[in-house]
């Protein structure tokens, strides 16, 4: 059953859906985050992978996913973590981000053996372009997974297909650029998400560069739901001594858990 397709998620006002690195700083300490940030209202998880070219991660995300690789992290570990944090009681969508070349490597068909073995319920792909990306659209499908589509403020001409297409929920950019923080946003993004939200049934999440509590409900208004990445694994990594010690890792996911609640609190 894809957790993304269902009623819970599907009709569900003012969405949060976090962005996370697998196995930073360690895959242990990645799956209790990931069951914390639950705890605080996330309504699914996007579960990064890391990789050495990632072209859309801004500085923040590059730093994880070095320090998830420097503990073995990769796209087998990202798939077995996922496993354990569904053992230790994560229930809700989860979605996998990662880029081509892993993809290509591991095996589309492979991927979506182990992904649903795994507990996943759909995959974002950031570098597949949309007029490649019919195939594996069709095969995830095909296996109760959603193939997740970004839809940028470039993508003008192109809008009602994307849209049209999508499955789970609709990722809208932003801004171009990388991941990180940003200051302001455009003034046309309102428009942009109502044109979406009349091409598509599937909620429309806006990120890249939502970082405050203001960005979250401000683009809880304009669109179904925020997405955020950067700020919540900045403080992942202030608190990377705290998280590789086992005697103090448990009030460090604690004070994760307290950020992110204050970051999506009325």
């Amino acid at each position: 059953m894809n957790r993304l397709t269902q009623p819970g998620f599907q009709t569900k006002d003012a969405l949060f859906v976090p962005y996370m690195m697998s196995g930073d700083p360690t895959m242990d300490a990645s799956t209790d985050i990931a069951v914390a940030l639950q705890e605080a209202g996330a309504d699914a998880l996007e579960w990064g992978v890391p990789f050495s070219d990632p072209l859309a991660d801004g500085p923040v995300i590059q730093e994880a996913g070095k320090r998830a690789q420097k503990n073995g992290g990769n796209l087998p570990q990202a798939l077995a973590g996922m496993k354990e944090a569904r053992k230790k009681g994560l229930h809700i969508p989860a979605v996998l981000f990662t880029y081509v070349n892993p993809v290509l490597t591991y095996g589309v068909e492979a991927l979506i053996d182990d992904m649903k073995e795994s507990g996943f319920d759909g995959i974002l792909i950031p570098d597949l372009p949309y007029e490649e990306s019919a195939d594996w659209r069709e095969k995830f499908l095909e296996n109760g997974l959603s193939l997740v589509p970004l839809i940028a403020p470039s993508s003008q001409n192109r809008t009602e297909k994307i849209s049209k297409s999508a499955d789970g929920f609709l990722y809208y950019v932003t801004s171009l650029g990388v991941t990180g923080e940003r200051t302001s946003f455009s003034e046309k993004i309102a428009d942009d998400i109502a044109a979406i939200q009349n091409f598509t049934e599937v909620p429309v999440l806006a990120g890249f560069g939502i970082t405050t509590n203001e960005h979250v409900r401000h683009f809880q208004s304009i669109a179904d739901g925020a997405i955020v990445g950067s700020a919540i694994v900045k403080e992942i990594g202030n608190e990377e001594e705290a998280l590789l010690d086992s005697r103090t890792r448990a009030d460090a996911v604690k004070r994760i858990k307290s950020f992110v609640e204050a970051l999506i609190s009325y």
